[in-house]
């Protein structure tokens, strides 16, 4: 859930150095994090980037988090998905993408998590135009895969990986992208309303 915030506007490399740092003291706990000042907090996860921004969105999401259920991630997370996801989009900091990362991979709900590498793979494929609104790209992944926690997990790294190593934002290789020239080339299985298995 750190992590999902962490992660705005910068890499997982430096996220895992900002992590690595509140591992180290031993602070990764909902209750120690809390008690942390703001510029404590900032100072241990400098290396994430705009450090006093993410340091009070982990604030207000902690705050969140004991408001609601106590500092109690298992009661968190036995809440309907939907109401929770609507409950984490009205945390001040939590926009689509992180509130479905928070659900996914901190609480291991069956939501695709939609991001820019996810975006360009299938918008260069015109499955979709650039600007397509991120519940419409979700909507796409959703209603044509089984609603699987480890399945969208997969999923979503694989695209996640063919962006780094092929369809880059510049200097795309193209032309030795793995989905180049194939045939029944699809998102999610999806082909003329078909669903996916």
């Amino acid at each position: 859930m750190v992590g999902a915030i962490l992660t705005q506007n910068t890499n997982w490399g430096n996220v895992e150095k900002a992590i690595g740092n509140l591992k180290k003291h031993k602070l990764l706990n909902p209750r120690r994090l809390r008690g942390l000042t703001h510029k404590e907090l900032s100072r241990l996860i400098m290396p994430a980037g705009c450090y006093n921004v993410k340091a009070k969105r982990l604030k207000n999401f902690l705050r969140f988090l004991f408001e609601r259920y106590k500092g109690d991630i298992n009661k968190m997370s036995v809440v309907d998905t939907a109401v929770l996801r609507s409950q984490l989009l009205s945390v001040n900091g939590i926009g689509p993408e992180t509130a479905d990362s928070i659900l996914l991979y901190g609480l291991h709900k069956p939501v695709f998590v939609v991001d820019a590498y996810t975006k360009r793979i299938i918008s260069r494929h015109g499955f979709i135009k650039e600007d397509t609104a991120y519940a419409d790209v979700q909507k796409l992944f959703m209603d044509n895969l089984k609603r699987q926690e480890k399945l969208f997990n997969e999923y979503h790294a694989l695209l996640v990986k063919l962006a780094k190593d092929f369809c880059r934002k510049s200097k795309p290789k193209c032309d030795s992208c793995p989905l180049k020239g194939t045939p029944a080339l699809t998102v999610a299985g999806y082909k003329s309303g078909e669903k996916a298995g």
